[in-house]
Formats: structure tokens, sequence, C-alpha cells
């Protein structure tokens, strides 16, 4: 941290669908609690620009670090790293590792933030792999699910990773003590599953975590387990299927009631403002999610069509990871696991 006391974030101005101009917007509403340094990475004459129309002056709480490439659409990310070390991302990500930043986050290309991670942060040791995790919001609060996306082809041994990963996750978010992990399969019983599943079923059985068993898609949401294991294929499609959910009902409560006109607004109280899944996005920001975990830094994904609300509670979750020290605790948690010869 800054010798101020505040956490220091480098945010990939140039990356997501409304950048640069809802990234600024979104720093300017992150400083403005205070508590925090912002560094905006990318051209300095287009960030310079966009912070004069809030009245920023660079070099105050925001500070604009020149960085002059564009990640381009449809572009490798593995040949962006190669190839442009002086976009964005990369810079930022530099940053962190050379101690000017404290955590990253972009909206940009997941990809490449994480290939840009991996590279120049670093991975813990003990992890070869980043993931995400995520709270699965109002309806089971107490659950995480571990990987939302970063792996979607995984080997035995990474699914522990995982474990670990979720277990350091609902102990500092969460406050659960000893969290309940569980493998997502087809059936409750051992033998279900693919291979790298049921390989992954016996390192999880003699982890020395707290192991349930396999659970399958009708217990997600059952609280039965804490941390929900699986592979990022599994993951990202449940989690965009569950985040659709509450817009869906909504619609279709409409159009069966749209013969009542009063009954409309009704619908969109319930539904905009009480049912769980139209807010889970929301809700699994704030308690950490979009995370990188795995990286030896806090580095947080923000999604790519985040406006300047979303830009600010990414920066705001990246602070709280940083204070809570999640990196200090995960490698705490490994070297126990190493020391055990389990990893």
């Amino acid at each position: 941290m800054a010798q101020n006391g505040r956490v220091r974030v480098a945010v990939d101005a140039m990356g997501g669908d409304y950048a640069p101009e809802e990234i600024v917007k979104g720093a300017v509403l992150a400083a403005q609690k205070g508590d925090i340094e912002i560094f905006l990475v990318g051209p300095t004459s287009i960030l310079e620009k966009e912070l004069a129309r809030y009245k920023f002056v660079n070099g105050s709480s925001i500070h604009v670090v020149e960085a002059s490439a564009v990640i381009k659409e449809n572009e490798s990310p593995v040949v962006v790293v190669r190839n442009k070390p002086d976009c964005s991302v990369v810079v930022a990500a530099k940053m962190v590792k050379s101690g000017e930043a404290d955590a990253l986050v972009s909206a940009g290309s997941s990809a490449a933030a994480a290939v840009s991670a991996i590279q120049f942060i670093g991975m813990v040791e003990g992890i070869c792999r980043p993931a995400i995790v995520g709270s699965l919001g109002s309806f089971a609060p107490n659950t995480v699910m571990v990987d939302l996306g970063a792996n979607v082809d995984c080997k035995p041994h990474q699914f522990l990773n995982f474990a670990i990963v979720g277990s350091v996750y609902a102990k500092r978010f969460l406050n659960i003590t000893d969290p309940k992990i569980a493998l997502l399969s087809t059936g409750s019983e051992e033998g279900k599953g693919n291979e790298a599943v049921r390989e992954a079923y016996s390192l999880l059985k003699n982890s020395g975590l707290n192991f349930i068993g396999n659970i399958e898609g009708n217990d997600i949401l059952s609280g039965k387990a804490n941390v929900i294991v699986c592979d990022g294929f599994a993951g990202n499609v449940l989690l965009k299927f569950y985040e659709s959910i509450g817009g869906h009902a909504r619609d279709w409560t409409e159009q069966k009631l749209k013969k009542y006109p009063l009954s409309g607004i009704l619908v969109k109280l319930l539904f905009n403002k009480l049912f769980p899944a139209t807010k889970i996005s929301n809700e699994t920001e704030k308690r950490g999610g979009g995370i990188l975990w795995g990286v030896d830094g806090v580095v947080r994904i923000a999604h790519g069509a985040s406006r300047a609300p979303r830009i600010a509670s990414a920066i705001e979750s990246a602070k709280e990871a940083v204070k809570a020290g999640v990196i200090e605790v995960l490698k705490s948690e490994l070297a126990k696991f190493n020391q055990g010869g389990k990893l």
C-alpha cells in the first residue's frame, strides 16, 4: 500500500465495451469514496481529457499512466501480450508486479488480463492456473462456485486447487470457519462423472478439506455445500443461465398478466427489487466476485459491458480484497498442503 495507507489500484482504462468514458467515470466514483489511489492506464492525452470533465487533475487521488497500444477485437491474447508490451492491461499488470500498484482491475478481454497476470505477476506457488470464484447471491448466500470460466478443460489436480481457493474465499468473505466442499457431478455417488471428476473425487477425499462428496445440479442452491467445485465450462454456463432467470421470469409473468395493466407495475417491483436472481451479478461483485484467484496479486475481472457504477464496484472489491489479505491467506493455506505432500 501507499505510505498514506491507501490501496493503489491500476485500472485498465482502455478495456471494456464503453472504455474509456465509463471506465474513467467509474474511477472517479470510486475515488470520491476516499481511502484509495487509482492509476488509469492508457493514452495520456485521452485519459486526461476525460478526467477534466469531472474536474479531476492528473496526480490527485487519480493518476494517469501512459500506455499507447490498444487491444483490437479478435486479437489473440497471447499474441497481444507478446507483441504489445505497452498495451494498457500489460502495463497495469507490470505495475502490480513491481509494487507500484496493489491490484489490477480490467473490464477488457478476460483472456488478455489472465495471460498478462500469469506472465507478469506470476502464480502463487502450488497453483498452476488461475480460477474465478463467485457467490450465488440471495438464493444461496453461503455458497460459492469455482471455477466460473477461467479454465474450460481441467486436470484432476486443478479441482483440488479450486477447492482450496474456494475454501479461502468462504472463510474470508462469508466468514465460514470450516467450509463444506462438494464436487459438481452427474450423481451423488463416488463413481459418477467424467474421468477428471472421478479422479478429482479421490484427491478431495484425501485432502483434509471438509469434503462432503459429489453434489448434483438440483442441490446447488440447497445450502448443502459452501463451496461447489467444477470446471470453468460448466461453471460459466451455469452462472450465465442463473443470471438470466430473473429477467426471463419477469418477462414471462408480464406476458401472462398483460390483460391486467396495473399488474405490470407490481411485477417490475417484485422482480427488479425483490427477486434474488436479478441481483446476483451485483451481489457477487460486492462479495469479492470476479477476482482471478491463484495469481500472486489481486486481479479483478469486470464485465465487459460494465458502466461506471459497476466499474466503481469492481475497484472497491479489489480494494477490499487487498485489505482482507486474500493472497497471504491463500499462500498460508497452500503451505499446509505442501507440508502434507498433498499438492
